[in-house]
């Protein structure tokens, strides 16, 4: 017969080499599927699902047929779209649209953080302004938008972290899976032939990977050992990590207390509302949940280089003072410094700013005192060039006997440069050379109107500026002890030689932070493990050939390529190596001329 008429051939080799091709292809498979086995389980990552068509598969006639294909249809897109939400993928995506969200948080100025730049911001901008805040960007962190990424990213690590939790409890509990009939197949791969009897082998082998950490035991002929069980465990931790911060920055943000307070030497605060100078929280928070405690500002202590490139950089900046926690606690000294605040509770007290405070004293046109306090004047720039006012707001009548208020701009410098050298811009942040610059005004401070103020500036509406008998302006720079006269016997007003020091404290109540740091240490601790630390597997076979000789064969199977597997492979062979040695052509009795030679143990691990 020709071999153009047919694609085949007869006769007995004609009729095996179909057979032989088939059993090449199953045999081909069957390897396949054991390298599969070999290597499952080997991550606890949920396995990828692709766009899935219709679930409700043939639909049966009738109404019935209609409802349990929509049900089965239903049901099946529900599993799919939770393994979505559940897989790795969109757990990155949604925590980086957070990290997106929370740019303008950061950029645009925050109702409740300050209302007042939110509303300058919409004066200021008459088309952005609304547009923000239809979009809620003026309290992104409590808006629908950033809350629904936030419950998303819950949803999914938590769906994503439980049932891999369980997956790996399980592994753990388990045993390795058994040797693959084929060991060659693998990527690292030794083998030496050993006078020793298998089971000699097979025991050395379990005591060597034992001693290595290896989790082994004897399957069949061979044993299988694996080890890296902390890289899924590091995985798992990083995640449940996440959580953990997400919760504790959710929980600080909704129960937060933020509050300034300016206190001079010698006066107090006590935590309550009313005591602050500025106060915001969190959304749940209640002023129920303020830390009972209290303080009085005894001294604070500044000093400052004097020379050098440095100068006027604070060496010492303190303030001293005495606390007591609850009503009725004891009396405690302590030092508020900078990054060294006063911890009670979840409370801390941060020492944020300093300033000065000069005493002065008004009097009216018959000498009668109406006004002495240390006034705190805010810095204009590192010297502590300072800007303030002082008000007179009751008690004061003028020489008509007119009921009326007073009002002083003010600015101080703690160190002068001298007459004629300048304006009253300091020269150093210490008190070297004190100078006061007054300038007077008397009417209405406008306080009556019950309308806040600020205490630092003057509301010069309704007021009228004194002036000398030339008609100019009265305005007097004054050092410690000098008075400066009101004119028309409208009184006086002194720079006294006792100059305070005041403190700004900022007294921050944020629970869970101590949560969210220890989140942060496991998610580092967790994500070096999950990427430094490899899981793998070894199996160490040990079967009697036909020459009678014991044939050795190891392998090795990682959860991604590495250089270091056949290295560690090549050690663990030559520690079983020691107890097994490669026979010699003398000790060995082959019964097959043609049987293939011991491959020697100085050959090492091979990467197939």
């Amino acid at each position: 017969m020709s071999s153009t008429d047919t694609g085949k051939t007869t006769g007995p080799a004609g009729a095996g080499e179909p057979a032989g091709e088939d059993v090449l292809v199953s045999r081909e498979a069957l390897d396949a599927r054991e390298i599969d086995e070999a290597g499952s389980q080997l991550s606890t990552a949920p396995v990828e699902t692709a766009m899935p068509g219709s679930f409700g598969g043939a639909r049966a006639p009738g109404a019935l047929g209609r409802l349990a294909w929509t049900v089965r249809e239903i049901t099946g897109w529900g599993r799919w779209i939770w393994r979505q939400l559940t897989s790795m993928r969109v757990a990155l995506i949604l925590l980086f649209l957070l990290s997106l969200g929370a740019i303008p948080g950061s950029l645009i100025p925050q109702s409740g953080t300050d209302a007042a730049k939110v509303q300058a911001f919409k004066d200021a901008h008459s088309v952005l302004g609304p547009l923000y805040d239809r979009l809620g960007l003026f309290h992104v962190y409590g808006s629908v938008w950033f809350s629904a990424i936030y419950i998303l990213l819950f949803v999914s690590l938590i769906g994503c972290i439980v049932p891999r939790t369980w997956q790996f409890v399980g592994q753990f509990r388990g045993r390795p899976p058994g040797a693959p009939s084929r060991l060659t197949r693998l990527p690292a791969y030794t083998t030496w032939r050993t006078a020793a009897a298998p089971e000699q082998v097979r025991e050395a082998a379990l005591q060597v990977l034992k001693a290595k950490r290896f989790r082994a035991h004897v399957d069949k002929d061979a044993v299988a050992a694996e080890k890296g069980y902390l890289r899924e465990a590091g995985n798992l931790v990083f995640h449940v990590a996440l959580i953990v911060m997400l919760v504790a920055f959710a929980w600080g943000q909704l129960f937060r207390s933020e509050g300034d307070k300016l206190v001079v030497e010698g006066d107090g605060f006590a935590n309550a509302l009313l005591s602050y100078d500025d106060f915001k929280s969190g959304n749940l928070f209640s002023t129920d949940d303020l830390t009972p405690f209290s303080f009085d500002l005894k001294d604070f202590t500044g000093t400052y280089e004097r020379t050098g490139p440095n100068k006027g950089t604070p060496r010492t900046y303190q303030a001293a003072i005495t606390y007591s926690e609850g009503a009725y606690g004891k009396e405690r000294k302590t030092l508020v410094k900078v990054n060294e605040p006063l911890e009670i509770g979840d409370t801390k007290v941060y020492l944020t700013a300093h300033g000065y405070a000069p005493t002065v004293t008004v009097r009216d046109g018959k000498g009668e005192v109406v006004f002495r306090n240390a006034v705190p004047m805010l810095p204009l720039d590192s010297n502590v060039t300072s800007q303030g006012a002082v008000k007179v707001m009751d008690g004061y009548r003028n020489a008509r006997g007119k009921s009326e208020q007073l009002g002083f701009s003010a600015f101080f410098v703690p160190t002068f440069a001298g007459a004629g050298k300048g304006d009253m811009f300091s020269q150093f942040p210490a008190l070297d050379y004190p100078v006061l610059a007054l300038s007077g005004f008397h009417g209405s401070l406008g306080v009556d109107a019950g309308l806040p103020q600020n205490v630092y500036q003057l509301d010069t509406s309704h007021m009228k500026q004194f002036k000398d008998a030339k008609g100019e302006i009265l305005k007097a720079r004054l050092r410690p002890g000098e008075t400066m006269t009101l004119p028309d016997g409208a009184g006086s007003i002194t720079f006294d030689k006792d100059i305070k020091e005041w403190a700004n404290f900022q007294i921050t109540q944020q629970p869970g932070s101590d949560w969210a740091l220890a989140g942060a240490f496991a998610a580092i601790l967790g994500l070096a493990g999950s990427l430094f630390i490899q899981r793998r597997r070894v199996w160490v076979r040990a079967t009697t050939g036909d020459d009678g000789v014991t044939v050795v064969e190891m392998a090795g199977l990682g959860r991604s390529e590495s250089a270091k597997l056949p290295e560690e492979l090549g050690d663990l062979a030559a520690l079983v190596h020691e107890q097994a040695p490669t026979t010699s052509d003398e000790d060995a009795a082959p019964t097959d001329a043609d049987a293939e030679p011991p491959v020697p143990a100085a050959e090492g691990a091979e990467k197939q």
